[in-house]
């Protein structure tokens, strides 16, 4: 059985959050939709529409975060993942001052291998280890579609 990480949980909240807000505001939406108003059917419209948004957005990040657990887990299975090494603080999150250390390494190994996924992926790993999430996020999307791509040309 696949462990439920704490936030994979709150995604399923929010989503459970917005089910129950999309209900509750369904007789306030049909009353403003229906109210022949241009702007009642405008503010009805935004009620449902702007949930809606989020939740295409939630679901993009899904995807992205099972495709990134995806490509993880078949790099663990053939042992080219770093060993997890870095010292911790108590919370559990590597230290940034040894993470940051070790970081160049990895930045070597991409500007050396720039077509290797694996490269990205251990990269993507260093910019999270040390509190760069936006850049490790942008570096785990390059792998995977380095890796998609890797896949459609082998024919699997």
């Amino acid at each position: 059985m696949k462990r439920w990480s704490g936030a994979r949980v709150g995604v399923y909240v929010l989503l459970g959050l917005i089910a129950i807000y999309l209900i509750a505001i369904a007789g306030m939406v049909w009353g403003l939709v229906t109210s022949g108003t241009a702007i009642g059917v405008i503010m009805g419209a935004a009620l449902v529409v702007f949930p809606l948004v989020g939740v295409v957005f939630i679901a993009k990040d899904i995807r992205f975060a099972a495709q990134g657990d995806a490509l993880l887990a078949k790099m663990a299975d053939a042992g080219e993942l770093p060993a997890d090494d870095l010292p911790k603080r108590p919370s559990g999150r590597p230290e940034r001052e040894a993470a940051d250390d070790e970081f160049p390494r990895w930045k070597a190994e991409v500007e050396s291998n720039p077509d290797d996924y694996r490269a990205w992926a251990r990269l993507a790993l260093a910019y999270r280890a040390s509190g760069d999430t936006p850049r490790a996020r942008k570096a785990m999307r390059h792998a995977i579609e380095l890796d998609a791509a890797a896949s459609n040309t082998q024919g699997r």
